[in-house]
């Protein structure tokens, strides 16, 4: 046979081949539908790619190709360590492979240069994007990425094989102390990151995870103190909607006064001596005197829907303006009230003022608010000039989304 015709004919076969194989519809299965699958068997995802299930509960994914003639399995590596998106990748390039006549399984044992060399940033993107379809709420996905992007900045621009355990030391010491739940499922998901990509083949297969707890950063960090935010032990924000249910059933003045207080992320002194007249009801806003706050000055706070509803139950029609709204026959309540509470339900531990770290975590870790408008919120002093600056404009609208928000939180409609 003529050279020409010969070259015309393996052309024409790789063009079948190829076509034979991609002639099928692809990328068949979502990430649900592969965390769900149970069935023994194979599952076709399209493309010679298929995500192989065991009777002994093993899944794994497979590329199926005729090589030589032969119908021929080249495994992937298990589902739970190669994710949908890398899967259909590694299919990708066997099947050019393939195309180019040349061998499929040498995918597997020659990494690509980019992927060699990503970062833990890149890398933590497309693994979070991997995987948060399992995750049942949205909450979940943003307190991932935004406790990534405030705690672990440092690590975000390493190549991955040089992130190490002064690196990982580096970004959790700041909050070790101050903010340990934070602090501690940061380092979790620092460990699931770095555990993730040697299972890919991005970390040396012989490299300790610097992430790892056990016999690891237990040595090298400082115990923490539970439910210990600085001077005031606060509720963990994952446990106050719960709370927040177990408040609402108690009908002492204290508890009324406790969930706007904690609605609001104010001070109990401001929380306690609140009146009638400072509260416009039609514009949603609380308006706190000089007098009573902290640092002198004025501050406005948006009325969210939770808050609301406390100042409703308290039926102002009833009480004169100038008197406190969580008084009982005009007395004033006292700061102990609050406390008592706390202790009647179980939860002695914690402070009302912790409450407000609570929110401040929250805020920090879910929430995708700048921190000016967090720390405006708290009424906190600003020294920064820029940040001063932006106070004055005071920025109600913004804190309005904030504060409704967490009161979403709090009642459960997130």
């Amino acid at each position: 046979m003529p050279k020409a015709k010969l070259l015309v004919g393996i052309k024409v076969g790789t063009r079948s081949l190829l076509g034979a194989i991609v002639s099928r519809a692809i990328n068949r299965l979502t990430v649900r539908q592969v965390q769900a699958i149970t069935t023994v068997g194979r599952h076709s995802d399209g493309g010679g790619l298929y995500l192989r299930v065991t009777p002994g509960g093993a899944r794994s994914w497979v590329f199926m190709a005729a090589l030589s003639g032969k119908r021929t399995e080249i495994g992937l590596g298990a589902a739970s360590s190669v994710p949908l998106a890398s899967a259909r990748r590694l299919a990708t390039q066997m099947r050019e492979a393939i195309a180019l006549g040349t061998e499929p399984r040498a995918v597997l044992v020659s990494p690509e240069p980019a992927r060699a060399a990503a970062t833990f940033g890149s890398f933590a993107d497309e693994y979070i994007e991997s995987v948060q379809d399992g995750w049942k709420n949205r909450t979940h996905r943003d307190q991932w990425r935004n406790s990534l992007r405030d705690h672990a900045g440092g690590l975000r621009n390493l190549a991955l094989e040089d992130v190490g355990t002064d690196a990982v030391l580096a970004a959790l010491r700041p909050i070790w102390l101050s903010k340990p739940e934070t602090a501690s499922r940061v380092r979790g998901r620092i460990e699931k990151i770095l555990a993730a990509a040697k299972a890919r083949g991005l970390r040396p297969q012989d490299a300790i995870n610097p992430a790892t707890w056990r016999g690891h950063l237990d040595v090298l960090l400082p115990k923490q103190s539970k439910l210990t935010r600085g001077h005031h032990a606060a509720l963990p924000y994952g446990e106050a909607p719960q709370f927040m249910v177990e408040l609402a059933a108690r009908s002492a003045v204290s508890a009324r006064c406790l969930e706007f207080t904690i609605f609001t992320a104010a001070r109990s002194g401001e929380a306690l001596g609140a009146t009638w007249s400072e509260i416009d009801l039609e514009q949603r806003v609380w308006l706190v005197p000089a007098d009573r706050m902290k640092a002198g000055a004025d501050h406005i706070v948006p009325l969210s829907e939770g808050a609301m509803r406390v100042l409703e139950a308290r039926a102002p029609s009833s009480h004169k303006q100038t008197e406190a709204i969580f008084s009982i026959g005009g007395a004033r309540r006292s700061n102990m009230a609050m406390s008592m509470l706390l202790r009647r339900m179980g939860c002695g531990a914690i402070t009302v003022h912790g409450f407000r770290s609570t929110f401040r975590d929250w805020a920090g870790d879910v929430s995708n608010f700048p921190r000016e408008i967090i720390e405006q919120a708290l009424a906190h002093t600003i020294s920064n000039k820029a940040e001063r600056a932006y106070r004055r404009g005071t920025a109600v609208e913004r804190r309005r989304a904030l504060m409704e928000a967490w009161s979403s939180f709090l009642i459960g409609s997130h």
